[in-house]
């Protein structure tokens, strides 16, 4: 799943704003062209889809509050890692099999029905689902939505973008990823922030290993932003993950002094957002959805990587 946010996180940079949306999605916003899109508002959000009584079940199902996380990053051990690999390569594939049916008119709550049916056929758990309040099993992000999209009956538009974070509960632990889709006829302006998010991804894995710092995966993220033309949105954190959700470390995506450094066994993720125009958001009334409070676009990409004894592997690499 995308990144919730880490409490640290929102002490760090975000603007929790509630407004009236009436009066939010009138207001005339001045800023510098971002090309061809909609605007996205919150349509409306069905019910989540029901968990089979043979599925294993996060803490939080019930309560909606998930169990501590370890107080430091965990070193994980072979019999983990194991069972780690195992939920990521099912996130993985869930992610790469929703994506083909990603098109105009489809909506983002097809998109949940698709997830959350994969996910339960595989015997496992849609990691979202009641986490902290979260209604539904994916977190899908269009266009000016930042993160945590909630699914709902808005159709896909030619020339959006649109982020699906999807993350899994399976044998305990939780695997965690997402991508960008591009929908129909993109223009250069979303092609491109697109690219460079990627990139971006791709440049802060290519450094972890063991004895690196954290916070330089925040400074490969920054140079590759600032080189496109586009900003870091700091306020989402990568984060540890096993059979917590969240957890140590945080991983910051834009420069920081964060503290530690790397050490084989760890598992976290690293999952950047880059926006078109300014770095400040908005979390609606819905308690969820972000979005750019000058309505640029954004894009974000996801992994989770364990560190290995001489480098890095990608558990979320593509299913072949």
């Amino acid at each position: 799943m995308k990144s919730f946010l880490s409490l640290n996180s929102v002490l760090f940079c975000i603007q929790r704003r509630r407004f009236n949306l009436n009066n939010f999605w009138n207001r005339q916003w001045k800023r510098r062209d971002f090309g061809f899109y909609s605007v996205v508002k919150p349509g409306f959000v069905s019910k989540g889809h029901p968990v089979p009584e043979h599925i294993s079940r996060p803490s939080y199902f019930d309560t909606f509050v998930p169990s501590p996380a370890p107080d430091e990053a965990e070193i994980k051990t072979p019999a983990q890692i194991k069972k780690i690999r195992d939920s990521c390569r099912l996130a993985q594939f869930i992610l790469d099999s929703v994506g083909k049916y990603i098109k105009v008119g489809c909506t983002t709550d097809d998109i949940d029905a698709i997830v959350h049916s994969l996910t339960i056929e595989n015997n496992a758990y849609p990691s979202p689902l009641n986490y902290r309040g979260f209604p539904k099993s994916v977190c899908t992000s269009v266009n000016n939505v930042a993160c945590h999209g909630i699914p709902d009956d808005r159709p896909l538009e030619d020339g959006d973008i649109i982020n699906v974070d999807v993350t899994v509960y399976l044998n305990g632990y939780h695997g965690d990823c997402s991508a960008m889709f591009l929908v129909g006829e993109v223009d250069k302006d979303g092609q491109a922030l697109v690219k460079a998010t990627e990139l971006s991804l791709q440049r802060a894995i290519s450094i972890c290993r063991p004895g690196e710092y954290f916070c330089n995966i925040g400074n490969e993220v920054e140079l590759v932003a600032h080189k496109a033309g586009f900003t870091v949105v700091p306020c989402f954190t990568g984060h540890g993950i096993g059979s917590y959700f969240h957890g140590p470390p945080d991983i910051y995506h834009c420069y920081n002094n964060y503290p530690g450094k790397m050490e084989a066994g760890m598992t976290f993720t690293i999952e950047p957002v880059l926006a078109q125009g300014s770095h400040e958001i908005v979390i609606l009334e819905d308690g969820w959805t972000a979005v750019t409070l000058d309505n640029g676009r954004t894009a974000q990409c996801e992994h989770t990587v364990l560190i290995t004894d001489d480098g890095a592997e990608i558990l979320t690499d593509h299913v072949t």
